[in-house]
């Protein structure tokens, strides 16, 4: 395989960060050269448990986003009965709960363990890199921040589902998709905040606005929190879950925000940048792929399309 020039700078970032060894450099050259130009080729034909083979989340982000997860429906499913109380169906569930007032009780609540896991995520994309800045680890393309590859990302990958690219771009660690999905998620938890705060504090808001705005500001909020709450749920609902645990290849569930892995073949197809950081950093790796392309399963199945062209070919 001949890497892009994209794809060998991360590589020789990645070699130079870990201070790897001419042996080991020569290692992963050969092994590189010998995977098949066709990502496609390499990717469907690799073995994947399930539940994950390579190192993704760490534990902290794991139990960030269950702790959001969970608050967040908590909240959809207090917070809208509470909103809808004059609703047929809204009286029911807040009973079930112990009336509205309950509801609203366990609503703030929850809505506290929310922010708390806001700070918490905060507090670990912060020191994460400060940490790795200090042992010379750090590469801003490793991040979820938003980059210019991302567009050429983007543009790219509608000609490979239109049919005009014969493969996926390169993407890194985290793809367009994942960073539009984070900073949408991440601006709709502040929305939720503000306006949820407007409601408990209004006494502050009066006090930090000009007289003029403040009543006009409640209004907002009031129609912003329930309406953020409904999009919000609508998202996951039908691009998050569908996209990580429902699309072809990942059906019935992705189990990465469990174990903090992921499996070879999505980390071949969709990240690829990272998977040549996993063969610098993961020697296991490196003998996996060296049994690979021992066993010729590879050179199988780049055969097996022709031979079946030349069967079918008068």
């Amino acid at each position: 395989m001949k890497l892009s020039d994209e794809a060998r700078d991360v590589l020789e970032t990645s070699l130079r960060q870990n201070r790897t060894g001419a042996r080991e450099r020569q290692e992963i050259d050969a092994l590189i050269a010998g995977l098949p130009e066709d990502r496609v080729l390499l990717y469907k034909n690799v073995m994947s448990n399930p539940v994950g083979d390579l190192p993704r989340y760490s534990i902290h982000i794991r139990l960030q986003h269950m702790l959001t997860f969970v608050t967040f429906l908590t909240l959809a499913f207090t917070g809208l009965p509470i909103h809808f109380t004059d609703s047929f169906w809204a009286g029911p569930f807040n009973a079930l709960l112990g009336g509205v007032n309950v509801t609203r009780v366990i609503h703030r609540t929850i809505a506290a363990v929310m922010i708390f896991s806001m700070l918490y995520h905060l507090a670990t994309i912060i020191l994460g890199p400060l940490r790795q800045i200090g042992l010379g680890k750090f590469d801003l393309r490793r991040t979820i921040l938003p980059q210019w590859k991302d567009l050429r990302d983007f543009r790219d990958d509608l000609l490979y589902f239109s049919g005009q690219r014969p493969q996926r771009p390169e993407m890194d660690k985290f793809m367009y998709k994942q960073k539009i999905h984070y900073f949408a998620a991440g601006f709709g938890n502040t929305v939720m905040v503000v306006s949820g705060s407007s409601f408990l504090f209004p006494e502050f808001w009066a006090s930090v606005l000009p007289a003029g705005v403040a009543s006009h500001w409640q209004e907002l909020m009031r129609l912003s929190h329930p309406h953020e709450a409904l999009l919000a749920l609508l998202v996951i609902a039908f691009w998050h879950w569908y996209n990580v645990h429902l699309a072809p290849g990942r059906f019935p569930m992705q189990w990465t925000f469990l174990t903090g892995k992921i499996t070879r073949e999505h980390q071949m197809e969709e990240h690829f940048l990272e998977y040549l950081r996993n063969l610098v950093e993961l020697p296991e790796e490196r003998r996996y792929l060296r049994e690979l392309l021992d066993s010729r399963v590879l050179d199988a199945a780049a055969r097996a399309p022709a031979a079946a062209y030349g069967a079918d070919t008068p």
